[in-house]
Order: structure tokens, then C-alpha cells, then sequence
């Protein structure tokens, strides 16, 4: 892409679940443009997945704890 920050990300996973999953994951942390399904290739074992992302959003709190960890807070 021809902006700093902009990003194309091509997947390559077992199977839909794992594509859309990993997917999901960028999409917590950064503003993404998903793809609403995974394609196949003839022969091929496995799926592909192209999503873009924009690594120039600033990070929340919230975004940066992940979807299995609990944030704290500081106590005095």
C-alpha cells in the first residue's frame, strides 16, 4: 500500500475457523477490513484470507489486555 502504517495481510490456515479467527484477533487491535469468507485453490489443501489493517490506529486499553486477559488497575 502506499501509506505508512497501511497493511495487507494474506492468510493461509488448515480450515475457515482458524482463517476467521486469526483474523478476528487483528481486527480486536487495529481498525481492519474483513473478508466475510475464505477462498480455496483447486488442488490445494487449506484456505486463503485477505484482510487490510490500518496500524496507525491508536491502541485502547481494552485493545492491547486481548480477548483471554482481564485488565487491571493500579491500587495506591
Amino acid at each position: 500500500m502506499s501509506q505508512l502504517g497501511l497493511v495487507v495481510v494474506d492468510v493461509a490456515a488448515a480450515d475457515d475457523a482458524t482463517a476467521l479467527t486469526f483474523q478476528q484477533l487483528l481486527a480486536d487491535r487495529w481498525a481492519t477490513a474483513t473478508a466475510e469468507h475464505t477462498t480455496r485453490d483447486a488442488g490445494e489443501p487449506g484456505v486463503r484470507l485477505r484482510c487490510y489493517l490500518d496500524r496507525r490506529q491508536e491502541f485502547t486499553a481494552a485493545a492491547v489486555v486481548g480477548p483471554t486477559m482481564k485488565p487491571t488497575t493500579a491500587r495506591p
